[in-house]
């Protein structure tokens, strides 16, 4: 692995957690492997791991992004990994709203009930 790589998955596990990042390292076959390095390499350590903005912030771009362009079986793993960024639950709401001015109101609208959702299941997953 490089200096880059080696960053890269280092941020990609301080904001998406150890037990997501050890899961899809398990399941990288030969096939994707090219991505997985591509995008640790290019987007964790290139874009997530730059100090000009907070992990909050990165957070809620990301947030924002994935719900405008409706990726959402992303917007849901971002949302869960809020817990380790810092963006609150007010946070991703923000993001949303403006979601709703600058991209629809159908993709804020669908963002929300994942965003929802998500809350309710990682509060359940906090359940002793």
């Amino acid at each position: 692995m490089t200096d880059l790589t080696d960053q890269g998955m280092k941020t990609r596990r301080r904001v998406l957690g150890d037990a997501h990042v050890d899961r899809a390292e398990a399941n990288k076959t030969a096939f994707d492997a090219p991505f997985q390095h591509m995008i640790t390499d290019a987007a964790w350590a290139h874009v997530w791991s730059r100090d000009t903005i907070s992990l909050r912030e990165r957070s809620m771009l990301t947030i924002a992004l994935l719900a405008g362009l409706g990726n959402d079986h992303e917007l849901a793993m971002h949302i869960r990994a809020t817990r380790n960024t810092g963006a609150s639950q007010g946070d991703v709401l923000e993001a949303l709203l403006h979601v709703a001015i600058y991209a629809g109101v159908p993709r804020a609208n669908h963002a929300i009930k994942i965003a929802k959702d998500t809350f309710a299941a990682m509060a359940q997953e906090e359940q002793p």
